[in-house]
């Protein structure tokens, strides 16, 4: 007798089914003082209704129910898994086949109809918080069409999906959660964190993005409602830079937190004790860090997100040698200005080292943003970096860095300390330094007041105000503030997005120096060439990409990032020359090295199109 396909899934499904019926028949019946599900006596229904065999119904509360569950890739359960689910894009064909007949409306959609109407539906929502919801309710049960709404829509959806919508979220998270979506790794594991993360159900990871919340955007010290950051960056490494969403781990580190207003909050969902330091806390990393190793391999991407500066530059610097580290904080902000920075001189005129440049904020995205423009200035000049750094001013809370403070600045401030006499504040230290280049990133909000930024136009007839700190409200100022008080002389870009402007008859378009410009396809480059370890000659190769796909269009615009409307070309390119470098640094594992590195990315990303199912 001949069985066509059709027939031999349903008989192969009826033999699982059979086989793991009788292993946990036999489970059972062990619990059950050897009593099968079969013997339980019928009488023993609930309310003469459907037979509670399993006994859940019976249990009381101090009574243990096995929560066990048989999942078979077919029927209802088909409907509930976020990986394979398409809605009512599944075909007539598909659904004979996996047993969906009735249990779906009897119309068949195509993904992109789906996208058009998720898109009406997420446009109704006059709160930004809300379409967040809505976009993290379609991850969990529709997982292709939430990258493909993304990727379709990444203009419209990226400042929902992370900043600045995302730090809203955070704030918020107890309140909204529903169900996890990482892993959270607290002081209660210590000891046993390998076993937390054989947790995880998927076992071949390339990208681990982890926070331990002290530092989450501009907002502060939120414990454990960090979460919403991995989750979000993430989603874009997915969406933009092609990585398989199965091959993203989002981790929580819990070490406690110091904000008294959530501490306080019954709904919040992290550990309810004051941030661990010292030894407990490094102790716990420690661990974390040899347990991926252990577990993942060598080659797994672990970045670092929102640590405060007192730990991110130690993270990075510790395990910047024995990991595959990135910190998107120091790194990837670095390396999306210095790409600003390079575009926007193709507007000034002059090379980089004929700039001046001006911080505002001495932390890890102000001194790291400092050190990789000096990189470059050094590459280009072949001068020693210790002399490029002499074109690089910051100012922190106390004022001007400078050499007589070098005794009471935190190690990762002192290489910029010059020699000048001291300066009070960002107004004396604009008109004593007369910068060029103006860029905030201090988490502070309007601190780029009419006087600086007129006191900046008057000594450059094309200032760059590269307000950078999120999320909008803690913006340095805002692009209308720019345009209108250099009288439409700015070259601007924020961090978080901003509105086309209109001054004295001209549109003039806000570029956004976004870390999602550089993250995912730095992230690819490093999958792609099984990069062991990450160098600062990346970072600089994946910031001469993008600036170099800024066109004569955009330029005409006043933008000095190109659209992201091709962020996955953008992704795409740095990839490959991230790879390169990987490879000529002599640190890919992937052998032999692919004779084409772009076509080989592009091959390799990931597409959120629908599958046919046999």
């Amino acid at each position: 007798m001949s069985l066509n396909k059709a027939n031999l899934l349903r008989v192969c499904k009826c033999l699982t089914f059979e086989v793991e019926k009788q292993k946990m028949d036999s489970t059972l019946k062990e619990m059950r003082d050897g009593k099968s599900v079969l013997d339980i006596d019928p009488k023993s229904a609930v309310g003469g209704g459907v037979e509670d065999v399993y006994g859940e119904d019976r249990a009381t509360e101090d009574q243990l129910v096995t929560p066990w569950t048989l999942s078979v890739a077919s029927g209802y359960s088909l409907l509930r898994d976020p990986q394979y689910n398409k809605g009512l894009a599944f075909t007539e064909k598909e659904r004979d086949a996996h047993y969906l007949r009735g249990l779906l409306p009897p119309t068949v959609s195509s993904q992109q109809l789906q996208v058009k109407k998720l898109m009406h539906s997420i446009r109704q929502y006059q709160v930004p918080l809300q379409k967040y919801m809505a976009m993290m309710e379609l991850q969990e049960r529709n997982e292709r069409l939430f990258y493909k709404l993304l990727v379709d829509n990444v203009e419209e959806l990226l400042p929902i999906v992370y900043t600045p919508t995302v730090g809203e979220a955070c704030q918020k998270y107890g309140s909204i959660f529903k169900r996890p979506q990482g892993l959270y790794i607290s002081l209660k594991e210590k000891g046993k964190i390998l076993e937390v993360l054989k947790n995880w159900p998927v076992k071949s990871i390339q990208v681990i993005v982890v926070t331990d919340g002290e530092r989450i955007l501009g907002l502060g010290d939120l414990g454990c409602q960090g979460m919403g950051i991995p989750v979000g960056k993430l989603s874009l490494y997915t969406a933009l830079g092609g990585v398989r969403p199965s091959a993203c781990l989002p981790v929580t580190i819990d070490v406690g937190t110091n904000n008294e207003q959530l501490l306080k909050d019954e709904f919040y969902i992290g550990l309810r004790q004051r941030r661990a330091t010292g030894k407990e806390y490094s102790e716990l990393l420690d661990e974390f860090m040899s347990a991926v190793k252990q577990n993942y391999g060598e080659k797994v991407l672990i970045q670092f997100e929102d640590f405060a500066n007192h730990n991110a530059f130690e993270l990075l610097a510790k395990y910047g040698r024995s990991h595959l580290v990135f910190n998107d904080d120091i790194q990837g902000t670095a390396a999306v200005v210095l790409s600003g920075v390079v575009a926007a001189l193709k507007l000034v005129g002059g090379t980089l080292d004929k700039h001046t440049f001006l911080f505002l904020g001495a932390g890890e995205a102000g001194t790291g943003i400092a050190e990789l423009i000096a990189l470059e200035m050094s590459k280009q000049t072949k001068a020693p970096v210790e002399e490029t750094r002499k074109k690089i001013w910051l100012v922190d809370s106390k004022g001007l860095i400078v050499s007589s403070r070098k005794d009471s600045l935190q190690h990762f401030k002192k290489p910029w300390a010059h020699e000048h006499e001291p300066v009070k504040d960002l107004l004396h230290a604009v008109k004593a330094i007369k910068p060029t280049v103006l860029i905030g990133s201090s988490g502070v909000g309007r601190t780029f007041t009419k006087e600086v930024i007129e006191a900046l136009a008057s000594c450059n007839d094309k200032p760059v105000i590269m307000a950078l700190s999120n999320p909008t409200s803690q913006s340095e100022c805002t692009a209308e503030e720019a345009y209108t008080w250099t009288k439409g002389r700015a070259i601007f870009a924020s961090g978080s997005p901003f509105d086309p402007v209109e001054y004295d008859g001209k549109c003039y378009v806000p570029g956004q120096s976004n870390n999602a410009y550089i993250f995912p396809g730095l992230g690819l480059g490093l999958v792609i060439s099984g990069a062991i370890r990450v160098h600062d000659e990346m970072l600089l190769a994946a910031s001469e990409s993008l600036a170099a796909l800024v066109t004569k269009e955009n330029f005409d615009q006043g933008l000095i990032y190109p659209p992201f409307s091709i962020i996955r070309k953008i992704s795409a390119h740095i990839a490959a020359n991230v790879a390169a470098k990987a490879y000529e640094l002599g640190v890919a594992t992937r052998l032999p090295r692919p004779e084409n590195l772009l076509k080989y990315a592009e091959s390799c990303m990931y597409t959120p199109l629908y599958r046919n199912y046999r």
